[in-house]
Order: C-alpha cells, then sequence, then structure tokens
C-alpha cells in the first residue's frame, strides 16, 4: 500500500501549475473552467471556418450555375475563405485571451498604433479598395489572359492586395492592384484571332480573299479545331498597301484563350494554300537605278 505522503503527493498538482494560476491569480478550479472555456471557442471557431468553407463551395457552385465561370466562383471563394478565416481566428484569439487577462488596454494600444502605422500604409489601403472593385466588377479572374501595368499573362493568384500574373515564359509577377489603372482582357466571353496577310501586288485581290474564305471556312469544319471556333469569321478585305505587298486581313472568333493556338493554325494554312495555289507572298525588295556619267555627258 502506498503511505500516506505519497498519495497526497500524487494528488497534488505540478508545481508550475501553481506558479502559472498564482500568475494569474486564479485557484485551480478556475484555471480550469477558463482552460475549458478556451477549448469551447477555439472548438467553436473551428466549426465557424468549417461553415464559412462550406457556404464557399455554395458560392462556387452558385457563380458556376449562373453563367459567371468556374474562375469567377473560384475567386470569390478564395476571398471569402482568407478573409473570413482571418476574422475569425482573431476574434477567437481575442475571447480567449480575455478569459485570463484583460486585454482592453491591448486593444487601445493596437488601436493606436494601427493608427500611426495608417499614415504610412495609404498604398496598402489604396490597393485592397482598388482589389474589392476589381473583384465587385468581375474585371478579370483566375484563368484570365490580362494585360495590366505593361505586363500580359495569365492570372494564377487573386487577393485584395495584389495581382499574380504568369507570362509566356514562366516569369510570375506581383503587382498591386492599386497600380492598376487599364485593365486589357483578352479572355473576357470570347477571343478572336486576327491574321494581317501580305500578298503581291500584282495578286487578283478577289481571288485571294475567297482562297482566305475557304481555308476558314475548312478550319471551321475541322473536328479538331472547330471546338475552338465560335463560328463568326470574317475576311475583312485591304487593311494596307504596304512597300512590297497588299495587306489583307482575316479573322474569327475563338473561344476564350485559343486565339494564339488558331493564329498559329490559320498562318500554316495560309502558307501551304497559297504555295499550292500559287499566290506569292512578297518580301521586302529595293530597286537600285545605275547611271552611266559618261553617257549622260
Amino acid at each position: 500500500m502506498l503511505s500516506a505522503p505519497i498519495l497526497q503527493s500524487a494528488a497534488r498538482p505540478p508545481r508550475w501549475l501553481d506558479q502559472v494560476t498564482d500568475w494569474l491569480g486564479l485557484g485551480d478550479r478556475e484555471l480550469t473552467g477558463k482552460l475549458l472555456q478556451a477549448l469551447i471557442i477555439l472548438v467553436l471557431a473551428w466549426g465557424a471556418i468549417q461553415i464559412l468553407r462550406f457556404f464557399a463551395r455554395r458560392v462556387e457552385r452558385a457563380a458556376h450555375r449562373h453563367g459567371h465561370g468556374v474562375n469567377r466562383g473560384e475567386t470569390l471563394a478564395r476571398l471569402v475563405q482568407s478573409v473570413g478565416a482571418a476574422l475569425i481566428g482573431v476574434a477567437a484569439a481575442l475571447m480567449a485571451l480575455n478569459l485570463f487577462f484583460n486585454i482592453a488596454p491591448l486593444i487601445a494600444t493596437v488601436g493606436v498604433a494601427g493608427l500611426a502605422v495608417s499614415f504610412g500604409a495609404q498604398s496598402l489601403v489604396k490597393d485592397v479598395i482598388a482589389g474589392f472593385f476589381i473583384l465587385l466588377e468581375n474585371q478579370y479572374q483566375l484563368g484570365d489572359s490580362i494585360r495590366i501595368a505593361g505586363v500580359e499573362g495569365t492570372v494564377s493568384h487573386l487577393t485584395l492586395r495584389a495581382t499574380v500574373l504568369r507570362d509566356g515564359a514562366g516569369v510570375v509577377h506581383f503587382i498591386p492592384n492599386g497600380q492598376i489603372s487599364v485593365v486589357s482582357n483578352l479572355t473576357r466571353t470570347w477571343s478572336r484571332a486576327v491574321v494581317d496577310v501580305g500578298v503581291a501586288y500584282a495578286a487578283d485581290l478577289d481571288r485571294v480573299m475567297k482562297v482566305l474564305r475557304g481555308i476558314i471556312a475548312d478550319l471551321g469544319k475541322d473536328p479538331d479545331w472547330s471546338p475552338r471556333l465560335t463560328g463568326e469569321s470574317a475576311v475583312s478585305g485591304i487593311q494596307q498597301l504596304g512597300e512590297s505587298a497588299v495587306i489583307i486581313r482575316a479573322w474569327v472568333n475563338t473561344q476564350p484563350g485559343t486565339q494564339g493556338d488558331v493564329k498559329a493554325e490559320l498562318l500554316r494554312r495560309i502558307k501551304s494554300t497559297f504555295e499550292r495555289e500559287g499566290i506569292e507572298m512578297p518580301y521586302p525588295q529595293h530597286v537600285i537605278h545605275l547611271t552611266d556619267e559618261r553617257a549622260a555627258k
């Protein structure tokens, strides 16, 4: 059997717990109760974040169902999750700390410090406001190809503060939203592949335009390429009279983001068809006139 001193030492709480309770000015039972309350707050915060994620997924599905696109829904869902989780986490932490400390002086200190920092964070506020209106007006979404602040690329990440683009070379650009003054969205609803073709001045232009219409029609009938086209196309005629060529413009509307591939295929077909049809695609030429000075005398 255990002796009484051993039983008393086993039932006695550890010394570090006595030090904590003395420092907080709490009894053992009161400390246990507050720890239990803090645990409940953390569990409720975790549950609130899970509910937030559920509603974020609902927002994503609703955006897709109403025709706003998967990318817009994903963008909104990420924003709701990140901002909401941060707010819930901060609120839960403050409530848990308030069980053990009087956090009113801490909040007042943070408020004064935040006011001081805000004077030096005007650009950050500008970025957040600009990001809010970008999302509200749906100027672009994740996956869109855009041109902003002199940079062109695909939107890989979007927050209230910044937009992240990855260009064609794989370089990632971080652009604060406050620096965005003009947005050029290259993949909104539909895109357009525009091809300018140069032919010799001696070419039969009516025949050239007829051949171009045939090339576009064949592209629309190709099962590998027709899903990328929206059906609207045109050979708009003479675009420019160049130094050594007549420039004829043709275009075809495409699905968003596919205009580059469609344009490359159009150029390939135009070159091979013109070679087969004997239509000359000229290159710059220079004519040099030589004068015999002795004959001139």
